[in-house]
């Protein structure tokens, strides 16, 4: 029996490579809805060849332009996630969550009840709203699967671990394209030598964050909220080879080491195939790698964006909100070129710390519009500063 699927993001390169995967066992999937915000040609096209009937483009002019180029009359365009209840009438077996932003929050909430199994790739989402995501998962009883490579990692070696028997989780962190790079040459730094992440092709956004060392900031977070474990027993080594993705340390003495090759294409297919006895082709265990895993502590005054951690309180609360949409603003101001990449960590740590963020540390979200409105809120007074 088909796999009835829907992938929510499909035109970026989660979504891609999970259709990528797809396509080498067309005959056991059956994609009801791909969505997309504004590129509605490769949504089209990815409708074209994998036969799917329903589409969501979530941009009002993308979506008007869309459904004039649409010549197939078996396809059904709608403009936002409200109709899911219209196209969705039983539970889907999977559905991949990959809207990148705070804009996969929403459509992330709604769709969890459609479906069995939900794979989340917006760290956003976890960040922010995990309280929510939670309260959604258990009242559907929808099964969560994290695709970040490292929470991957994590999670498919805790499958017979109990959580109060981790002693520590070490992230692994490439470094990026400035780990050795002397300080005072960090403030010269341009957009394209930002951009050039060593190991991975990722977005411009996620690029800039992993030349910061913000990304594993998120990391620590979503971590803390996935395994359910305290900031204490979570911590960050930087591996430039990006093999070793996560380091767990339990209370009985053992230390188990995950390591894959560098591509995304792993998380998404164990994620795909959970608890299928499925294989999937992968080069032979890297033995030079292993012997020169060169693993060591963050240096914070190359990376000050680790900071931050002392500042997150230990509970969810909607301070979390005002760090990730905080860090989106300076990001963007940098990719516009009005302020230096050394500034980005030096504008967010001060930002954060304004005395009026401070209540947001004891109030958890009660619902997607309290973190919304904070949002919305944080980037209209940053745009409103005179930088």
């Amino acid at each position: 029996m088909k796999k009835k699927i829907a992938i929510i993001g499909s035109t970026g390169s989660i979504g891609k490579t999970l259709l990528k995967i797809i396509n080498k066992d067309k005959k056991n999937f059956d994609i009801l809805l791909l969505t997309a915000r504004k590129n509605y040609k490769v949504l089209l096209n990815q409708a074209k060849i994998f036969k799917v009937r329903n589409l969501i483009i979530t941009d009002k002019k993308y979506f008007q332009i869309a459904n004039s180029k649409n010549l197939n009359k078996k396809i059904c365009i709608y403009n936002s996630f409200n109709e899911l209840d219209k196209i969705i009438k039983k539970k889907l077996d999977y559905v991949m969550s990959s809207i990148i932003g705070l804009d996969g929050l929403v459509p992330t909430i709604k769709i969890i009840k459609h479906t069995k199994k939900i794979a989340i790739a917006n760290k956003e989402s976890i960040i922010c709203g995990w309280n929510l995501i939670q309260k959604e998962l258990n009242q559907s009883k929808t099964k969560f699967l994290p695709v970040d490579s490292e929470h991957f990692s994590i999670w498919k070696t805790l499958n017979h671990y109990k959580h109060p028997n981790i002693d520590k989780i070490y992230i692994t962190a490439s470094g990026g394209p400035f780990l050795k790079t002397p300080l005072n040459e960090i403030k010269n730094v341009k957009i394209s030598q930002a951009l050039k992440h060593p190991n991975w092709k990722m977005g411009k956004k996620i690029s800039i964050d992993s030349a910061t060392m913000m990304n594993k900031v998120f990391e620590v977070i979503e971590a803390k909220n996935i395994f359910n474990v305290s900031y204490n027993k979570i911590d960050i080594l930087v591996h430039p080879n990006s093999y070793i993705h996560a380091i767990i340390k339990f209370n009985d003495g053992i230390s188990k080491i995950i390591a894959h090759d560098t591509s995304m294409e792993i998380p998404i297919f164990n994620t795909l195939y959970d608890q299928e006895n499925k294989t999937i082709k992968s080069k032979d265990l890297n033995i030079k790698k292993l012997n020169n895993l060169n693993l060591q502590k963050i240096n914070k005054n190359t990376f000050p964006s680790i900071k931050t951690l002392k500042l997150i309180p230990k509970k969810n609360s909607l301070f979390e909100t005002i760090l990730v949409t905080s860090n989106d603003e300076f990001v963007e101001l940098f990719l516009k070129n009005k302020i230096k990449f050394h500034q980005i960590s030096k504008y967010l740590l001060n930002f954060i710390k304004l005395k009026e963020f401070n209540k947001f540390k004891k109030l958890s979200p009660k619902n997607v519009t309290d973190i919304m409105k904070l949002s919305k809120y944080v980037r209209l007074k940053i745009k409103s500063l005179s930088i």
